[in-house]
């Protein structure tokens, strides 16, 4: 018990001091909460191999406080949809999401298969490549004062369309993956199951929530409405796995898009917030370096690494770019778009983290692919300040 207190404590201490640095260096925190795992894992100071660690369940214990984190900060993505903004978004979003999805996904098994991974495991890193992190674009928007132009709305917008589908690409996956491979009965059931899950999931959030929230905020009980949040959203995960046949990320996203739109929102928001990014989620981000051996990418080489991240970067400014042409924007914004879903983040790496765990990619898969988050995360603010200072003398008619 003490070893895991002291593990703990290194731990979140390491995640937050590494991510105020990278605050102030104008990057985003979660950028040296990644790096303080790197440095902390086997690629430098291997601390889980230390004597003081390796004995014991101080290990299990970091990794299931992790599973927690993804599943809470998977919650908080689905608390933060708003679907008004999504229908206001329209036809530009949409489209840009679909084809920021449907791209990187084709182009990224393509790479796959070319460098001789099978068809399956291909399939999964085209997944990997699919997901995609705004908020890195949204900060520097804000800093430019650009973010209500339209390029703002849409890149919001479809980073909605896109974490949903990505999720959606992933449950389908895992699956079927798991079922009897050809055998249309199982794959019927597997439909059936994720069907009966999502359509009960939605009735209880559409019309159960709201209520039972109001009824359990009138007990004489601490922090209840926090208290039934977290129960409602570890039952949601439950269910979409072992009944469902869905992930369980995408349970605690539903569960999060329903409980934001209940009277408890604001009230929830705070308090998970803060039990979310206080413990958890440093948690998740320094276990991921713990689980990286970047020493190991010698398995698939520099060039397959350099290559992941060309295609991770090429394939989100293709397709979100056509996407947005699609829905109607204009090229020069198109282009901005697509440069402002470049950048991957925590969905990317819960996926990547959930094919590591279902022996769906090799260490060395998954240390090129955490690599590929840190590239994508640091070329998006320079090249979108530079796409906009190339148009700041041109017409910025969409900003609102």
């Amino acid at each position: 018990m003490l070893n895991v207190l002291l593990l703990l404590g290194i731990v979140i201490f390491a995640a937050k001091a590494s991510g105020w640095v990278s605050t102030r260096l104008g990057q985003p925190a979660v950028l040296g909460e990644l790096l303080a795992g790197l440095l902390l894992g086997p690629t430098l100071l291997d601390i889980m191999a230390w004597p003081l660690f390796a004995e014991g369940h101080a290990h299990d214990v970091v990794k299931v406080l992790a599973e927690i984190g993804v599943i809470l900060l998977m919650f908080i993505a689905g608390l933060e949809v708003n679907l008004a903004d999504m229908r206001r978004a329209g036809k530009a979003a949409a489209w840009t999401g679909a084809l920021g999805v449907a791209v990187p996904w084709i182009m990224g098994a393509a790479f796959a298969v070319m460098v001789g991974y099978p068809a399956d495991r291909s399939l999964f890193v085209g997944i990997i490549l699919t997901a995609t992190s705004v908020s890195i674009s949204a900060q520097t928007l804000i800093e430019l004062k650009l973010l209500r132009t339209r390029e703002g709305l849409v890149l919001l917008g479809a980073a909605v369309f896109d974490d949903v589908l990505v999720i959606l690409a992933l449950s389908l996956f895992l699956a079927l993956s798991s079922g009897a491979s050809g055998d249309p009965a199982s794959l019927i059931w597997i439909v059936v199951r994720m069907a009966g899950f999502v359509a009960v999931a939605v009735a209880i959030g559409l019309f159960a929530l709201q209520p039972l929230l109001r009824w359990i905020e009138r007990l004489p009980i601490s922090a209840s409405v926090l208290s039934a949040t977290v129960v409602v959203t570890f039952l949601y995960a439950w269910t979409a796995e072992a009944l469902g046949g869905i992930a369980a990320i995408t349970g605690a996203f539903i569960a999060g898009v329903f409980i934001g739109r209940t009277h408890a929102r604001e009230t929830i928001e705070s308090g998970i917030h803060a039990l979310t990014y206080g413990f958890f989620v440093p948690i998740f981000f320094v276990s991921i370096g713990l689980e990286v051996n970047a020493r190991a990418m010698g398995e698939t080489g520099p060039l397959f690494v350099a290559g992941l991240c060309v295609v991770a970067i090429v394939s989100k400014i293709v397709g979100c770019g056509l996407g947005a042409r699609a829905g109607g924007v204009a090229w020069p914004e198109a282009l901005r778009i697509g440069i402002g879903m470049i950048s991957r983040g925590e969905v990317g790496l819960i996926v990547a983290s959930i094919g590591l765990s279902s022996g769906l990619i090799s260490d060395a898969v998954y240390a090129a692919t955490v690599i590929m988050v840190l590239v994508t995360t640091l070329v998006t603010p320079p090249l979108l300040r530079l796409a906009f200072g190339l148009s700041a003398r041109g017409s910025r008619g969409g900003q609102t």
